[in-house]
């Protein structure tokens, strides 16, 4: 809420504050990591939290030896398929898709989503595959399996991700998994940092009270009480600035959380009794991620390679003991 010292709150680093376009991320910039070659992401459906108890191993932590408890969110990682197989090259000065060339042709979940073709795709494949030289970039687009989760719906999402290595070694990775199933714990280990790419709750069309902080003001006040002290300067001539706050849109936009830590990748069934609320009982395999995660249950989150990884958190720091779920579950 605003102070007297502080009378509005409200990043201008957001700006404009305005609807995602879809309901999960696209990324445009993936880690620079140098490992073998592999997908520089995954994605899963965020199920709800819990509180777990975990041991703490890490060597410079002043609970070093004790049970903590601390929140975490539950992601469902049902595998991911190869969609197609994007070639990049760059002109004027900017890295453009250069040629694409879908490889799923028999899905017919898939099928809901795109247009499938019915002609083979080895031929284009392995003709843009011999002048692999002439792009500077090989991408996956990847399709998630959400019928095989408990969410209701088996539309999938598709996406592009980055992976890592040489053109050539992208190409052959690629090929190599063309209609077989990619699970979370080929790309995504315990104790990793990632980055959270997610669309948060909507909140709809709000006032400037709560959508920015600004104070509200005394019961004489002119025209309205809810609403910024001045729109302008006399001198602007009725023009308003985009800095001053408005009503507007609220929530649902595209956010990122860096270095979000991976506290377990794990198979064996965790969900409570009656399941997790308006979710249901997990199906898949999950991640446990270490605070909260932006969006609602069901909605798909990306879990990425940090960009800007800071120092790897010890092997081991943290075992998991037992979870804590609530009285309703």
């Amino acid at each position: 809420m605003p102070t007297k010292r502080s009378p509005r709150k409200g990043s201008m680093q957001f700006w404009p504050r305005k609807r995602a376009a879809r309901p999960y991320a696209r990324i445009r910039k993936y880690s620079n990591v140098k490992m073998e070659c592999t997908l520089l992401g995954f994605a899963g459906y965020k199920a709800g939290m819990l509180q777990a108890v975990f041991s703490d191993n890490a060597p410079t932590s002043m609970t070093k030896g004790e049970e903590v408890v601390m929140p975490v969110t539950i992601i469902e990682c049902p595998p991911l398929r190869i969609a197609a197989i994007r070639f990049y090259s760059i002109s004027n000065g900017k890295e453009r898709v250069a040629n694409e060339v879908l490889v799923a042709t028999n899905d017919k979940d898939l099928a809901r989503r795109l247009s499938l073709p019915k002609e083979s795709f080895e031929k284009k494949l392995g003709e843009l595959g011999s002048k692999i030289s002439e792009f500077s970039d090989v991408r996956a687009m990847v399709y998630t399996k959400p019928g095989l989760t408990g969410i209701g719906k088996k539309k999938p999402e598709v996406f592009e991700t980055g992976l890592s290595g040489t053109a050539q070694e992208k190409l052959d990775y690629l090929k190599a998994r063309i209609g077989k199933d990619i699970s979370v714990s080929e790309i995504l280990s315990d104790g990793q940092n990632v980055d959270i790419h997610a669309v948060t709750k909507g909140k709809g069309i709000q006032g400037p009270v709560k959508r920015f902080g600004v104070a509200i003001r005394a019961h004489k006040s002119e025209a309205t009480k809810r609403g910024p002290g001045s729109l302008s300067d006399w001198c602007s001539q009725g023009k308003i600035m985009y800095r001053v706050a408005h009503a507007g849109q609220m929530g649902y936009q595209l956010r990122t959380e860096y270095n979000k830590l991976i506290l377990k990748v794990g198979k064996e069934q965790i969900s409570p009794k009656c399941g997790f609320p308006h979710y249901g009982k997990l199906r898949n395999p999950y991640v446990l991620i270490k605070g909260s995660v932006a969006g609602s249950r069901n909605r798909l989150v990306r879990l990425n390679f940090p960009i800007r990884e800071k120092k790897k958190t010890v092997e081991g720091a943290y075992q998991l003991k037992n979870l804590i779920f609530s009285r309703n579950e």
